[in-house]
């Protein structure tokens, strides 16, 4: 069993005057066997949270219990944990195979035997028996990669902690590595936290993500919920990439009035903030903006500044009024630089936020029911 519960964490660094509260309140319950992204943008407390879960640092108040367990003032060693660093942390005079197995040498009595067996074993979970007897200054990142999760996964932990474990390496070996991440996990089956800026690993890995910013969680719920209903404005703008088009507009009736054109909203739309503010946020993601014919409802008349392709699809940077604005075409359709477009924000397709706290009013309808998140 591996059932985390982060009940009211909080850490709070006090620096003279200074005050940082760097985790506030945090609740997030991670099920056995999930695997949880922690994700924000730097300096959101994501990385302080794991090491308050590891025992790196001490939670100012708050609970981290495992298995109903309170482990909240227990050591590192005694935590049934394993910890992935961003830098792999390996000792570079011992060999890939000590490395290993140093873990369960200082913390079990196990006879050597064993241990070589287990380092072995591990080793050929992860592809890398060719590699015992080298030393980690003779290994690409890659590999580095995989000696720092052999020697976490060699101690069979309930809970595997990882923090930016992939930001070291390039493009394409992040992407494999991501892939092989997300395999052993669900093989061993092993409550995994992970902490990460890239929201598009978030999205691609995690069972549940859980957005934070300021210190505070944003929201907590699947991939497709934080993308599809975020619970606010900030949400909304981080996850996806390109990121949400945010437009000041002000609602008058059944109308959105903006600088640049009128947006006639339909009767249900108009139901979910009809008791709301007049100043409101529209939010249309890129790839839900359509380009149309002039004499279309609810056409915007725009001007094309630069295309960039990117081979299955463009992204295309668009003016309305002072302001630039991004939408995505399929990657056969003509567009360039100067053109003069119109296009149209999809009503089913667009978010409306509360101009003041950010706080959503109405989300876009995904092609599948996606069900609501926790709500904060």
């Amino acid at each position: 069993m591996g059932r985390l519960e982060l009940n009211k964490l909080t850490k709070v660094f006090d620096s003279g005057d200074e005050r940082i509260v760097a985790v506030d309140s945090l609740d997030i319950t991670v099920d056995d066997g999930d695997f949880l992204v922690l994700v924000g943008p730097s300096g959101c407390g994501k990385s302080t949270t794991l090491r308050c879960i590891a025992g790196l640092e001490i939670a100012s108040s708050g609970q981290v219990l495992l298995d109903g367990n309170d482990i909240t003032d227990k050591k590192p060693p005694q935590r049934e944990m394993a910890m992935v660093f961003q830098n792999y942390a390996l000792y570079p005079h011992m060999t890939v195979r000590k490395n290993i197995g140093y873990g369960l040498k200082i913390t079990t009595d196990l006879p050597k035997d064993e241990i070589n067996q287990r380092v072995e074993e591990t080793a050929r979970m992860l592809e890398i028996e060719e590699l015992l007897d080298k030393k980690p200054k003779a290994l690409s990142g890659g590999q580095q990669q995989r000696v720092a999760l052999g020697r976490a996964i060699i101690r069979e932990p309930k809970v595997f902690l990882m923090d930016e474990p992939l930001s070291n390496l390039d493009a394409k070996l992040r992407t494999q590595m991501r892939t092989e991440i997300q395999q052993l996990q669900q093989d061993m089956g092993i409550t995994t936290i992970y902490v990460t800026h890239d929201q598009t690993e978030a999205m691609t890995m995690g069972d549940h993500i859980a957005v934070l910013n300021g210190g505070e969680l944003q929201q907590l719920g699947t991939p497709l919920e934080c993308y599809h209903q975020p619970t606010n404005q900030f949400v909304a703008g981080f996850i996806g990439s390109p990121s949400m088009n945010f437009l000041t507009v002000t609602r008058r009736g059944n109308i959105l009035e903006h600088e640049q054109f009128s947006y006639h909203l339909g009767q249900e739309t108009v139901d979910f903030v009809a008791d709301a503010s007049t100043e409101l946020t529209l939010g249309i993601r890129p790839e839900h903006i359509d380009i149309v014919d002039a004499d279309t409802p609810n056409a915007i008349p725009v001007d094309v500044n630069v295309v960039e392709p990117m081979g299955e699809l463009s992204y295309v940077y668009i003016t309305i009024g002072d302001q630039t604005y991004t939408m995505s075409v399929e990657g056969e359709r003509l567009v360039k630089a100067g053109d003069h477009l119109h296009v149209v924000f999809p009503e089913r397709k667009i978010h409306l936020f509360d101009a003041a706290s950010g706080a959503a009013l109405k989300n876009s309808e995904p092609t599948d029911a996606v069900e609501m998140s926790q709500e904060i």
